[in-house]
């Protein structure tokens, strides 16, 4: 693969990144605060794409000048790395469910503090936040309200079902689960990787993940309905 070949590669590269990055694509890759990064770093690959075309370009024609010279053809299987470069622009992997979830431990961890919750019932809730309030909070901030949270379901090995979102430190490949066990008023027809919005009041029942030990707190469900996988499928409230 020539120069002028790397240039083109490294200027497709650029454009997916930045096609990823104004779309929803790029949520499947990373978390949503790191958009600005990824739309940075596919501009900067165009430009260096340009700049390399230029230059080979000027050292060709001065070679032309110059009498010439022999060049050795590229193998042409260096051309099979465009691949994942295409893979990249057209296939997009899915969000990371229910079997990554009841296969990996919770990833619960005890927060600095908690915030004062807003007035009016119910309070909408992520999943790290009702687990960690009410697992390390001993639903202290929770009694005598109603919650909201949105997830998917999963579960486990004895037929546990769980409320779960995927928590993000940077990216996909370090996606770690927090769950909540559901009690309660539960949908009749329980599907692995629906999305539910559940309304519910906290319970002080606590359970251990079969996988790490952690602490799973329980939600009673009031009222559960489906609802659309959410733009980001990814939790971002877990470095808050």
């Amino acid at each position: 693969m020539n120069r002028q070949a790397q240039a083109a590669v490294m200027f497709l590269l650029g454009a997916a990144l930045l096609h990823a990055g104004t779309t929803d694509l790029y949520l499947r890759y990373v978390k949503a605060g790191l958009q600005p990064l990824l739309l940075a770093s596919g501009a900067v690959l165009i430009v260096a794409a340009l700049a390399t075309a230029w230059y080979e370009r000027r050292r060709a024609k001065a070679a032309r000048a110059l009498g010439g010279g022999h060049t050795h053809p590229e193998p042409r299987i260096s051309w099979l790395l465009l691949l994942p470069l295409l893979s990249l622009i057209l296939v997009a992997p899915p969000a990371l469910g229910s079997y990554s979830a009841v296969r990996a431990g919770t990833a619960l961890q005890k927060p600095y503090a908690y915030g004062t919750l807003p007035a009016g019932d119910p309070v909408p809730l992520s999943v790290v936040d009702y687990a960690s309030r009410a697992a390390y909070g001993h639903g202290r901030s929770l009694h005598g309200r109603s919650v909201r949270v949105t997830g998917f379901l999963a579960l486990d090995r004895d037929g546990t079902p769980y409320l779960v979102r995927m928590a993000l430190n940077c990216c996909a490949a370090d996606a770690q689960p927090v769950k909540i066990a559901l009690t309660g008023k539960l949908p009749p027809v329980l599907q692995p990787d629906a999305w539910l919005e559940v309304t519910g009041t906290y319970s002080a029942r606590t359970a251990r993940d079969p996988v790490n030990n952690g602490p799973i707190p329980y939600l009673k469900v009031a009222a559960a309905r489906p609802v659309p996988t959410p733009h980001d499928p990814y939790d971002e409230t877990w470095n808050n």
